[in-house]
């Protein structure tokens, strides 16, 4: 099934904000409706693809099926961009002239290989096409040449699984929830959940250092990953030989988070684990968000750690975005203090034995456990918050996500530089925000903050965004943060990405990509800055 092409995800999941929340938005904020609706499929109008017939034949005879190459106009449509909020809404304006000239569907590593040879001989760039779930720009090339969209969903396969090593190797076009059915069957699992999960791959899980909800327990994908295979326009590079090695730089780490500017992934070894036999989720109630996090840097720091931890300040936890599904529900009140989301995978006995120790540092640090009911609705409602963005811009509101992380001793600074940017700049452009703000991944030396920016549209909603990303992102980097946690780089965040690894930095990835792709046909414009 094809995400919506318009929005986020499955339509039969999206639903209409509560009469509630659409009060909210229009007494808060001033939101008001929308005069037109989203433009249709058919209503809009496309560019005459971009290939040369010399460029078209190279392309069939590069993949064996005969509907792996696809430039009909809703094909093309479906692989614009990604799902950023400015993607979505200039897509459902009808703005399409950044469209791929084509789509392929290689099937194997070496029709890859053979797509990225002829794109490279015939003047085309190519952007690598997992889920189609980037928000950072990521599919969106800056390039003045025709570009093809290198769908990988045919490379969709369980290739092995180690159960003495605990490894498995998967390609790069399985989405998540195939991914556990296939290691679930076996008695495995992944364990990674990002809030993409639903349709990201793991391609792209690789390709962007995914963080998923549960990476307390489990880990980042980075730290997953054991071995890699990558296509390049020079030939194949194969990473990984053993789980640790002294063998000089790990180019495992070069290709993770090279959002396909350096190569398409068409292989992932991954570490995996035993399938767990309980999962319990509750919620903690803590009377600030300073209090709140402590406790979070004290389990993260000492132990036990959950495998779920994360906490929403007071204004997250006040509108319910804490337990997406619970927004505007009658039987939902608005809640004080931040809410705290902590979760347990494993045995029956580890599990217990670590709720037990972690409540009683949870009691320790002032929190007040709520009981499992708000565990339980941030579970079922852990996907869901992209659908209610897409209900959000249905009803005249403007919503976006970022995302940083930094060290504990500067995590209170960065949350206030980052809050109050963007509040300021979106309050000086006449649309006053409501800002909110959660912990969404913690490690021993810091955490990520993931902020959530609600507001009215404007006039232009894409060109009144630009400036008010523009001081986030400066914010960011001014209050010692990383420009992106688990978002990736694109191309929107390409230029603070330079300056956060400076010049030399810059020259460095330019060189690997110089000698990987000497003709640039690969992602131009994401990540690495163009010579």
């Amino acid at each position: 099934m094809d995400m919506l092409w318009s929005g986020w995800g499955d339509p039969a999941k999206a639903a209409p904000l509560p009469d509630a929340v659409t009060g909210l938005l229009r007494d808060l904020l001033g939101v008001t409706p929308r005069e037109n609706g989203p433009s249709t499929l058919d209503e809009i109008e496309l560019p005459a693809p971009a290939l040369t017939d010399e460029a078209r034949t190279a392309l069939r005879s590069a993949l064996a099926a005969e509907d792996a190459l696809r430039d009909d106009a809703e094909s093309r449509i479906r692989h614009t961009r990604g799902k950023s909020t400015p993607d979505l809404l200039r897509i459902r304006a009808g703005e399409v002239e950044d469209i791929p000239a084509a789509v392929v569907l290689p099937a194997t590593h070496d029709e890859v290989l053979a797509v990225l040879r002829a794109c490279a001989a015939h003047g085309l760039s190519v952007v690598p096409f997992g889920g189609g779930t980037s928000v950072v720009g990521g599919l969106a090339p800056e390039t003045k040449r025709p570009f093809v969209a290198l769908d990988l969903r045919r490379l969709d396969q369980l290739l092995a699984v180690d159960e003495v090593s605990r490894t498995a190797t998967l390609q790069p076009g399985l989405r998540g929830p195939r991914v556990e059915e296939l290691l679930n069957e076996k008695g495995w699992t992944l364990g990674h959940f990002p809030q993409s999960f639903e349709w990201a791959s793991v391609g792209g899980f690789a390709a962007a250092r995914s963080s998923g909800q549960a990476s307390a327990g489990y880990g980042r994908f980075d730290e997953m990953v054991l071995a890699l295979t990558v296509a390049t326009p020079e030939g194949t590079l194969e990473t990984g030989r053993a789980p640790r090695s002294a063998a000089g730089p790990d180019l495992r780490q070069l290709i993770l988070g090279s959002e396909g500017a350096l190569g398409v992934i068409t292989a992932v070894t991954v570490r995996i684990r035993p399938l767990p036999q309980k999962r319990v989720y509750e919620g903690w109630r803590f009377a600030s968000f300073e209090a709140g996090s402590a406790a979070l840097r004290r389990l993260a720091q000492d132990g036990p750690r959950p495998t779920v931890l994360r906490l929403s300040d007071e204004t997250e936890t006040f509108i319910g975005l804490a337990q997406p599904d619970a927004i505007g529900a009658a039987d939902t009140p608005a809640a004080s203090g931040c809410m705290a989301i902590t979760g347990y995978e494993g045995t029956e006995e580890e599990t217990t034995a670590r709720r037990a120790a972690a409540r009683e540092i949870l009691l320790s640090c002032g929190g007040e456990y709520v009981g499992e009911e708000p565990g339980d609705r941030w579970e079922h409602g852990r996907y869901n918050a992209p659908y209610l963005r897409d209900a959000l811009l249905d009803a005249g509101a403007f919503a976006e996500t970022l995302e940083t992380a930094g060290f504990w001793s500067t995590l209170p600074q960065l949350y206030t530089a980052v809050r109050d940017a963007l509040t300021n700049s979106l309050t000086e452009a006449g649309t006053p925000p409501l800002v909110m703000c959660h912990i969404s991944h913690t490690y021993e030396n810091g955490a990520s903050l993931y902020f959530t920016a609600v507001s009215a549209q404007g006039e232009d909603a894409v060109a009144h965004w630009a400036p008010v990303k523009r001081a986030a992102n400066d914010a960011i980097l001014a209050a010692g943060g990383t420009i992106s946690h688990h978002h990736g780089v694109g191309t929107d965040h390409r230029d603070w990405y330079a300056r956060e690894i400076g010049p030399l930095g810059v020259r460095m990835l330019q060189a690997v990509k110089a000698e990987v792709d000497p003709s640039g046909v690969l992602s131009p414009g994401v990540l690495i800055p163009v010579r």
